[in-house]
């Protein structure tokens, strides 16, 4: 929610477009111009746009929110706090499923920076999508991604956010959970093994 840009990643965006998958990038707002909770009510837009108009550019089936950092953050805020799709009459269980990409699923420390506290804190409330889950209600399949050696505590709440969703009675079934070794936070993105991007060979 500081730096980022939908230009980023493009390498594994065109590996997926190969694979017959369309792909919208939307960048949202980032400090210190935007403030919580605008960054999400940005996002909810854009999938908003892409239920939208996404069919004028050609067929679309089925629909999937990813997201990486602080992007996954906000997925996850989209995915359990409905009253963000809500507004745009959109259902998270109307999505086709989700990646969860190194997100913090606590409330975001840049947001906690926001309120003047300090960013390390593990705090849980409105502004943290594991406050939100609920007994699960047909949501759609998870991916949930982390590094080995990802931000502290980012590896570990992610293994929370799991927990809660198997003591919420999801389908572990429906969660897929890859750890990814020997990289360090979202540093994968541009690995390349035998010839492919592995982001988007994961993802």
């Amino acid at each position: 929610m500081e730096s980022g840009s939908k230009k980023d990643n493009q390498d594994a965006f065109r590996a997926l477009v190969n694979d017959g998958m369309a792909v919208v990038s939307a960048d949202y707002g980032t400090y210190p111009t935007a403030k919580y909770p605008e960054f999400i009510e940005g996002a909810a837009a854009a999938v908003n746009w892409a239920f939208q108009d996404l069919n004028k550019y050609g067929a679309c089936q089925r629909f999937y929110l990813a997201g990486s950092s602080a992007g996954a953050y906000i997925a996850m805020m989209l995915c359990f706090a409905e009253r963000y799709l809500d507004r745009y009459g959109i259902n998270p269980n109307d999505l086709a499923g989700y990646i969860f990409d190194a997100g913090q699923p606590t409330t975001h420390f840049n947001v906690l920076r926001e309120r003047g506290l300090d960013p390390r804190k593990v705090v849980i409330d409105e502004a943290a999508s594991i406050y939100h889950i609920r007994e699960d209600s047909g949501r759609p399949p998870f991916l949930l991604i982390a590094a080995e050696h990802d931000l502290p505590n980012r590896l570990e709440q992610t293994m929370l956010f799991r927990s809660t969703l198997r003591e919420f009675g999801y389908d572990d079934r429906k969660i897929e959970f890859k750890i990814l070794q020997g990289y360090s936070h979202c540093a994968y993105y541009h690995a390349v093994e035998n010839g492919k991007n592995i982001y988007a060979e994961i993802s």
